[in-house]
């Protein structure tokens, strides 16, 4: 993890864990001599309270990550989230994609005061700014492809994907500039979802969730974070959420590029436009009417152009862009 879900520092002199159990736990997790010294909380994502842990001791200083659940919701969850990404990253230690390393996990509230994992620092910031963003994204959907080709022993394969709308939970927006677009999408996903090779899926992956390094030519991916939605389901659908999320930040073309990217990168999609169209619908509408709840951290963070107006109006310009491509 890096400054998390979360990529700003709101406070760098603060020891929030105090005398808390949770403080107690995660030094029974350190090195024999190594105690916290510090602790900054981080913002940016809305799923959990995240901490960046300083640790010293005998050693070179180093930072941990903490990522506790303390809304209801998600406290609710919990076990079966936290206990998912704690699987996760221990499976992905062992490849090439660059994810935290474990360090604990209480899904169950048993010696925290909250559910909580502890993770690596890992190197990198968010980059949500237009700048370099064709290189972003050919290094997004390489990245993609990668994680998309992590093999999985049977036993150990996540859960299959879940859906995140359906029609009858869409809502639309009230005041659609082209109404008829929003129900020909909300018509897609009546159909059955189409059949599909699994594969290894993050879930979540978006440019809020990938840590980037260097500039121009040298910018890199440094790791990947947030691992609680990983499933087992079709690459189309990992594709469509960060083209979707692509074509928020950044505008309608960049969120279509995405997909010819991943494909020149070596990642294969349905051969079927109808079938690329209904994962690429089923994620857009998970956002309406207006993806403001994902935008509220992309505005703390710094893009505060991401008003709920403007992100209705991509939303459904990026419908009708599918439309127009694959429809």
């Amino acid at each position: 993890m890096a400054e998390g879900e979360s990529a700003a520092v709101v406070e760098t002199d603060i020891d929030d864990l105090g005398g808390s159990r949770t403080r107690v736990w995660v030094e029974r997790s350190l090195r024999s001599g190594d105690r916290v010294c510090a602790v900054a909380a981080l913002r940016g994502g809305w799923t959990s309270q995240m901490r960046r842990l300083d640790v010293e001791g005998e050693g070179e200083p180093y930072s941990l990550v903490l990522r506790s659940f303390v809304k209801p919701f998600f406290v609710r969850h919990a076990l079966g989230l936290l206990t998912r990404e704690a699987d996760i990253l221990r499976l992905l230690a062992d490849t090439n994609v660059p994810a935290a390393r474990l360090h604990g996990v209480d899904a169950a509230a048993e010696h925290c005061d909250h559910p909580s994992l502890l993770m690596s620092l890992l190197p990198g910031s968010l980059r949500l700014d237009g700048e370099d963003i064709e290189r972003k994204t050919e290094l997004l959907a390489r990245q993609l492809v990668a994680i998309h080709g992590v093999l999985v022993p049977e036993g150990a394969r996540p859960r299959t994907y879940q859906a995140w709308t359906s029609p009858e939970r869409v809502r639309l927006p009230e005041n659609a500039k082209q109404p008829e677009v929003w129900q020909r999408a909300v018509e897609v996903i009546r159909q059955p979802p189409p059949a599909y090779r699994p594969c290894f899926l993050h879930r979540d992956f978006h440019p809020g969730n990938v840590l980037f390094a260097g500039e121009g030519a040298d910018l890199t991916i440094t790791g990947v974070v947030d691992w609680v939605e990983t499933s087992w389901g079709p690459a189309d659908l990992d594709v469509a959420h960060c083209s979707t999320a692509l074509a928020l930040l950044h505008g309608v073309p960049v969120g279509m590029r995405l997909a010819d990217h991943y494909v020149a990168a070596g990642g294969t999609l349905s051969d079927d436009p109808a079938d690329h169209l209904y994962w690429r619908v089923l994620d857009a509408l998970a956002f309406a009417p207006d993806a403001e709840k994902v935008a509220e951290p992309w505005r703390e963070i710094g893009r505060e152009d991401l008003t709920p107006a403007v992100l209705a109006q991509r939303l459904e310009e990026y419908l009708q862009a599918l439309f127009s491509q694959y429809g």
